[in-house]
């Protein structure tokens, strides 16, 4: 359960960091994100996760 609390806080941390320095650039990547198909995004946030869970499990094995 510690494991998931640091991750959420690592997230956190990262996009704190993006709004923080250069929150044009978050905006126009929000704006780009907004044009971009559903599908494509979903297949963009499957894959992801999928990479994530793979980088979770050599690390954590």
């Amino acid at each position: 359960m510690s494991d998931l609390v640091v991750g959420i806080g690592l997230v956190l941390v990262i996009e704190g960091l993006l709004w923080a320095l250069v929150p044009h650039l978050a905006t126009r990547l929000l704006e780009a994100a907004a044009s971009v198909p559903q599908n494509s995004l979903r297949i963009a946030g499957w894959s992801s996760v999928l990479v994530g869970l793979v980088l979770v499990w050599l690390i954590r094995g």
